[in-house]
């Protein structure tokens, strides 16, 4: 591929963008669209990606190339586009008469960069140009559905089992390293794919699902949902004690399997380890880490986690008792009381969670919740059912930062009923963001 062997668009492409842009919605609007065409050049079959701005009716309409890829390049040629942060692209337009003045990233000339930069996913418009090349006869790439076409066509170079998996119904695993691996050592694997392409196209599982899944011979549903648990709690930002306590992927795994065989939460679990830890227990212990009935095992500890702080804490017992009131007026307005089946009261003592997390058997009133209520972290609530006002029913957790709600539970950490997670979620949420706004402004 050289720089001196480019061509113009052939008139014959043009047309073909131009039917592209017909079927484009985004062709009535100032946005900038992406198409690309395969052609050769120095021998080498390369990707050209053209941009088209303005209506396709407008005398303004125009369309020029602006990156080029080489199927075995580590380099692309490009002109006149900026890649931002978080993959957006911007093109100048100064050359074709649209802007007054050249952007900093325009040139007369062709640059380059890395070819893995300013790999614009848009429609490849004439992939049966790619026949043209006898290497890739068998290659399937009529039948690959997706327009990463040069990434398919490195992966079926490297890996000719790419074609069979687009032919077996497969093609979105087709350029996966991994499962192309697989499927070259092991005949076993690529009958059990067979087997399974129903149900694999279907849920779109994770390539380690697969993997896991063939390896083990666990339901493909049971392990996606246990890669989902895992992929969820790497990404949330809390739960900090147990991601110290289990570091290794093989760590988390078993700690998802024994929640989901506790039938418990990372939320409970997470109050235990606090506990246990406050307590000083050895938690590299089997005993400590997995106590065999977990539910026993968490209000002990709770329990005794209480008892400890309370006798630590017992001076600054006051303090907390009178700060957490003070709390608790400013934010009263927050409450809900009106003509739905359901009210909200917001928590007006420590001894309100203490009374709440004993009568419903969940933590509220045992950990730390208290401090994180004067901390103005977050607020708790309780949801009563407006004929019995004064008896616990559902508990919720109320982020202030955030404006949403972190957590909400019933007896025993259960789900509470679709009515009321809808008069929480749709009526007293925005409700209370809304007063929320009113207390902010007035203290500013």
């Amino acid at each position: 591929m050289k720089i001196e062997k480019i061509r113009p668009i052939p008139k014959y492409m043009i047309k073909l963008i131009r039917k592209a842009e017909k079927r484009n919605y985004l062709s009535s609007s100032g946005y900038t669209r992406f198409y690309s065409y395969l052609t050769r050049n120095d021998g080498e079959l390369v990707k050209i990606i053209v941009a088209c701005k303005n209506k396709l009716d407008s005398p303004r309409w125009r369309c020029k190339q602006v990156v080029i890829h080489g199927i075995h390049s580590d380099k692309c040629f490009l002109k006149d586009i900026c890649l931002h942060f978080m993959g957006n692209y911007s093109v100048g337009w100064y050359e074709q008469g649209l802007q007054k003045h050249r952007k900093w990233y325009e040139s007369e000339n062709w640059g380059w960069q890395d070819d893995k930069y300013f790999n614009i996913y848009c429609p490849v418009l004439n992939v049966e140009y790619v026949l043209n090349f006898p290497e890739y006869k068998y290659s399937a790439i009529l039948q690959y559905p997706y327009n990463d076409t040069f990434k398919y066509l490195r992966a079926y170079e490297k890996y000719s089992q790419a074609e069979m998996l687009v032919k077996f119904g497969l093609p979105a695993y087709a350029t996966s390293v991994q499962i192309l691996r697989q499927v070259g050592k092991d005949k076993r694997f690529r009958k059990w794919l067979i087997q399974k392409r129903d149900e694999i196209n279907c849920y779109g599982y994770y390539i380690g699902t697969i993997l896991i899944a063939y390896k083990t011979g666990k339901p493909l549903n049971k392990v996606q949902k246990l890669e989902s648990e895992k992929k969820s709690f790497y990404r949330q930002d809390g739960y900090g004690n147990i991601k110290q306590l289990f570091k290794t992927d093989k760590e988390v795994t078993a700690l998802m399997e024994y929640i989901e065989k506790q039938n418990t939460n990372l939320s409970s679990y997470s109050d235990y380890i606090h506990a246990c830890e406050y307590l000083s227990l050895d938690m590299t212990l089997p005993k400590n880490r997995f106590p065999h009935d977990f539910r026993r095992w968490h209000d002990i500890r709770i329990d005794e986690y209480h008892t400890a702080k309370a006798l630590k804490d017992e001076e600054e017992r006051k303090a907390l008792y009178a700060k957490f009131g003070e709390i608790a007026e400013k934010y009263l307005p927050l409450q809900k009381e009106s003509n739905d089946a359901f009210v909200v009261i917001i928590a007006r003592s420590p001894q309100d969670l203490i009374r709440e997390g004993d009568i419903l058997h969940h933590c509220v009133g045992r950990m730390n919740y208290d401090q994180k209520f004067v901390r103005e972290e977050s607020l708790i609530f309780f949801v009563r059912d407006k004929h019995s006002p004064d008896a616990p029913f559902v508990t919720l957790e109320y982020s202030l930062k955030n404006k949403r709600i972190l957590q909400c539970y019933g007896e025993r950490d259960s789900k509470p009923s679709d009515g009321v997670l809808e008069f929480v979620n749709k009526k007293w949420l925005p409700f209370a963001n809304k007063q929320l706004k009113k207390i902010q402004a007035a203290a500013a």
